[in-house]
């Protein structure tokens, strides 16, 4: 890393999860900014950090309602979820407040550090929006609305063009079915349809659409795009 360190405000009642956290961002040149409960994480924000890692289970304030009270606050700032293993309704609800991305407990650090830097990413990519999308093989002109795999081009219908341009539009963050249900559609909420629509979609982008590359699936939750290169 060059230049100035990124702040991360690390919010966690765990000493030990504080800790990890800590020396794992460090050797990476993140300053960390620790919260052992939602008090002081707001009272950090005006520390004006980059990131944010926060645990859900905090002893003073629930964590999706410090989620809420953060993004009523800054609406930008990349938040990326520390969750129990199988906890599938509280990522979705955290996903649907505005966090970036989740990593469940117990978690590697290089894991961690590449979601980190993909939340990173999304919020550069949001902020200036690229008008060629490109991760592997796949390119998403946006402007002139050209798929390509390699050197050839792919033929969408409208729909699985918009729901290709949403996935990219937040490429590496994990969107769930009522989010995209809600961009793609005024009135569905089934999943089946987004369903249909991924299959369709994947058969055409994915070299083997069984084992997809690029259209991720979020078991119970949603799907990711693949981040950009």
């Amino acid at each position: 890393m060059t230049g100035a360190p990124i702040k991360v405000l690390a919010i966690d009642d765990e000493p030990p999860i504080r800790k990890l956290l800590r020396m794992g961002l460090a050797t990476q040149g993140y300053e960390i900014l620790e919260a052992p409960s939602g008090k002081v994480a707001l009272e950090k924000l005006a520390e004006d950090p980059a990131l944010i890692i926060l645990d859900l289970g905090l002893p003073d304030i629930d964590g999706h309602e410090l989620l809420r009270s953060i993004r009523a606050r800054n609406e930008s700032i990349p938040i990326v979820v520390l969750s129990s293993r199988g906890d599938e309704a509280g990522k979705v609800k955290a996903l649907d407040l505005g966090a970036d991305d989740y990593i469940t407990k117990p978690f590697g650090m290089d894991e961690l550090l590449a979601r980190l830097r993909a939340a990173l990413r999304h919020q550069l990519q949001v902020q200036g929006e690229r008008p060629v999308f490109r991760t592997g093989e796949l390119s998403v002109d946006l402007v002139r609305r050209i798929v390509k795999v390699g050197e050839r081009e792919i033929k969408l219908s409208p729909k699985e063009y918009d729901l290709l341009r949403v996935l990219v539009q937040h490429a590496g963050k994990v969107l769930t079915h009522r989010f995209l249900l809600k961009e793609l559609w005024d009135e569905l909420t089934d999943a089946q349809y987004l369903r249909v629509y991924v299959r369709q979609l994947r058969q055409k982008i994915e070299t083997d659409p069984e084992r997809p590359q690029f259209v991720l699936t979020e078991t119970g939750i949603g799907y990711r795009l693949r981040a950009p290169d």
